[in-house]
């Protein structure tokens, strides 16, 4: 298990975190403090477990919107994985349908040519 000193409002806070996740907390950590910053410029000295409370019930919010939006995405992807399916199958019929009538304007191509060459033989003799 590493270890990582991260800085919260001017305190050093001694954390444990998964080896090769060292950066990453302390950029998690860096962020809050900007959260516990701000407040700390709007409402002053207020206290330091009010100052956090608040920080993380605005993280909170934020992730809650995050997540919002997040669902909003999914939904449109699955839309349009669902719109993207119908219109293959839209397409994939066009092609059978297509396919259907070519071959049946091919055998009647073929019929005529039989007919035309079965009439011009005897018309020859």
């Amino acid at each position: 298990m590493a270890q990582v000193t991260v800085m919260i409002d001017g305190k050093a806070y001694r954390m444990a975190c998964e080896e090769g996740q060292e950066d990453h907390l302390t950029e998690l950590a860096t962020r809050f403090d900007q959260y516990v910053s701000h407040l700390k410029t709007q409402f002053g000295e207020i206290g330091d477990l009010r100052l956090t409370v608040m920080a993380g019930i605005m993280v909170m919010d934020e992730l809650s919107e995050v997540n919002r939006k997040l669902k909003n995405l999914q939904e449109e992807a699955d839309g349009l994985r669902q719109g993207r399916a119908a219109t293959l199958s839209d397409h994939q019929r066009n092609e059978e349908v297509l396919a259907s009538a070519l071959s049946e304007v091919t055998s009647q191509i073929h019929e005529i040519a039989a007919k035309l060459s079965g009439k011009a033989a005897p018309a020859s003799h």
